[in-house]
């Protein structure tokens, strides 16, 4: 299972690159299949902010596990969930009043995108907490997780998800995408879930 599953992988993704994923498991999954999402802020993750022009307002921030960080002059930053464009926004705001004329460009990057995690339990061969560096789909994280076991249930696939409205659960079926003859057409017919982090998915 766990060979066929690895080569599957190889073999799909050129596939899903020009496939039209439309049909999702439910309606809370459907916000999530953007393959190419960018890059938004994680309790955790390593930041670099730099002030053109100001070298005492250039900064390497650990985000804080409530997701916030103090910067001079600025005071508590709301950096989770953030897109770095966002939080350069909210730091010029509060640079504002320390300029007569225009704020300096301000800069964020993400140096160490170590607070994006996921966890994979149940019926995988390599079962344990990830840190992928970057996105992932629900195929890219059990590939990570060594595949699925032989008795996987590919069709009962559960993520938990943490909202700010609670846990919710996504409900995926994979199992038709290992059947050789069917893979193309069942990529078209239905989205692969992205993981988000603090994601625990189930494989029964």
């Amino acid at each position: 299972m766990r060979n066929m599953f690895l080569a599957f992988i190889l073999v799909l993704f050129p596939i899903a690159a020009n496939a039209q994923s439309t049909d999702t498991q439910t309606a809370a999954a459907s916000s999530s299949t953007t393959t190419q999402s960018a890059y938004r802020i994680n309790a955790g993750d390593d930041i670099e902010v730099y002030v053109w022009g100001e070298e005492r307002l250039q900064r390497a921030i650990k985000v804080l596990p409530d997701g916030t960080f103090s910067f001079p002059l600025v005071g508590r930053v709301e950096a989770m969930g953030k897109l770095p464009y966002e939080i350069e926004a909210v730091i010029s705001k509060g640079l504002e009043n320390q300029y007569r004329g225009q704020v300096p460009q301000v800069t964020v990057s993400v140096q160490s995108p170590t607070g994006f995690q996921f966890s994979i339990m149940g019926k995988v061969n390599s079962p344990g907490s990830f840190t992928p560096g970057r996105y992932v789909n629900l195929l890219e994280a059990l590939s990570m997780a060594g595949g699925p076991s032989q008795f996987a249930d590919l069709d009962g696939i559960s993520i938990i998800r943490k909202t700010p409205q609670g846990l919710i659960t996504i409900r995926s079926r994979l199992g038709g995408l290992l059947k050789r003859s069917g893979a193309a057409s069942a990529v078209s017919r239905r989205a692969i879930p992205d993981i988000e982090s603090g994601d625990t998915v189930i494989v029964p």
